[in-house]
């Protein structure tokens, strides 16, 4: 793609530079703090698992499923699960469980986990990543069923993942453990078998084909965590094998509670500073912003349009989610990795989350445009919603028409005084 090198005399520019941007307001989103300190983790794991000791024999190779979501504490969670293991007297693995990301290869996949420090040094363990699978069934309905095959060869497998709602489906399991089993450990060829028709049967379709991985592989149990509003771990509970099923949908239903949101509705633009594989799987929550990339997902929350300022570096170039938005900037136009994004989106069959919006040269020019394109809006009193990502939403901005409707909401705190946007000469928020 050749793009302009203009900036000033970019057209776009000029014909956003009249549009006036309101000035914006501090506030604080009130939500649940509660979580578990790191420190207290590698203890809390170990007597989570305790139930556990006594199915891994002295010897036992136990492979450790290790995912790709950016999971809070990832990397000190993992680690305790292979010290439990070898406490146990079994010789411990990780193997990455994460379908089709890191460009759907052994090395971006091993790179993932190295950016979340999830290394053969910290870990004291093997770590062994493989994009082979082996079919170890099918289902009633004849689907067939494949697991990594390093995972297959292990005597016994820990499930390892988060909790959370997915952004593509409702179901008594979302994201979460059975997910990583299906999904996870099924890399790109069993996680493309499992997307072909897309995700709306996925609700039904996971806790059938991970019956199958159950009575073919011998799963031990799980460590299911979830996080709250602050990208903390709040939730981390160990699970039988035989528990999983039973309990999985309550820390789904305890894990949405914990989720962020946005306090306020009928926005005009929200404009989020970044987006990633880090913070959701859709790059930014649909969940928070109501923007769902399936026709069959529905929100009560209405937001005309959405500008997208960066990538995370987290995401590895990872675009998907962009064409969620409305509006972008060539500085995430720059940094797309293709090959990074590509194959789990083709793996997903949802081919509009990579697609590139209108892109401007500065940040104020994308959010003019995402403003001054807006229809049927109060134009003296514009609605904007600035925030981090959709994970990091309890001080977000407002613009100062709503400021009203933040002093009457008792889930809101006003932080400070109303303020110009802070561009630096280039046009940018930093």
């Amino acid at each position: 793609m050749a793009l302009s090198t203009k900036k000033e005399g970019n057209v776009v520019t000029q014909l956003a530079s009249a549009t006036e941007l309101p000035r914006m307001v501090r506030v604080r989103q009130k939500l649940d703090h509660s979580h578990i300190e790191p420190e207290e983790i590698p203890a809390l794991v170990q007597r989570e698992l305790e139930p556990m000791r006594s199915r891994i024999r002295t010897g036992m190779r136990v492979a450790i499923t290790c995912g790709s979501r950016g999971v809070a504490n990832i990397a000190i969670i993992t680690r305790a699960i292979v010290d439990f293991v070898k406490s146990c007297g079994g010789e411990p693995f990780v193997f990455p469980a994460m379908g089709s990301h890191g460009g759907a290869t052994a090395e971006g996949q091993l790179e993932i986990l190295r950016g979340y420090g999830v290394t053969e040094e910290f870990l004291g363990c093997p770590i062994l990543s493989s994009m082979e699978v082996v079919q170890v069934g099918e289902t009633e309905e004849g689907m067939p069923v494949f697991v990594d095959h390093y995972a297959y060869q292990a005597d016994g497998v820990i499930l390892c993942g988060r909790v959370k709602a997915h952004t593509a489906f409702r179901g008594p399991y979302e994201s979460g453990i059975l997910k990583m089993a299906v999904i996870g450990m099924g890399k790109q060829h069993g996680a493309e078998h499992v997307h072909q028709d897309g995700f709306s049967d996925l609700g039904r379709l996971l806790p059938m084909i991970a019956r199958v991985i159950f009575d073919k592989v011998n799963i031990l149990g799980a460590v299911a965590v979830a996080e709250n509003a602050f990208d903390q771990t709040c939730i981390l509970e160990g699970l039988l094998k035989e528990e999983i099923f039973e309990k999985e949908p309550d820390i789904l239903r305890r894990s949405k509670e914990r989720l962020g949101k946005i306090f306020f509705n009928d926005i005009d633009v929200l404009v989020v500073d970044r987006l990633g594989k880090d913070i959701s799987g859709d790059g930014m929550d649909p969940n928070i912003t109501g923007r769902y990339a399936v026709p069959y997902m529905q929100s009560d929350k209405k937001i005309q349009h959405i500008a997208v300022l960066d990538l995370t570096e987290e995401t590895h170039g990872n675009c998907n989610g962009l064409g969620l938005a409305d509006v972008t900037t060539r500085r995430v136009v720059e940094k797309i990795d293709v090959d990074c994004t590509y194959p789990n989106v083709v793996t997903s069959t949802v081919l509009c989350t990579p697609k590139i919006p209108l892109f401007t040269h500065t940040d104020r020019a994308c959010i003019q445009i995402a403003l001054k394109t807006c229809n049927y809006i109060d134009r003296v009193k514009p609605r904007i919603v600035h925030i981090r990502d959709t994970m990091r939403l309890e001080e977000i901005e407002i613009s100062e028409g709503m400021l009203e409707e933040a002093r009457a909401n008792p889930m809101i705190e006003i932080l400070d005084k109303p303020r110009e946007w802070p561009f630096d000469a280039e046009g940018n928020l930093w």
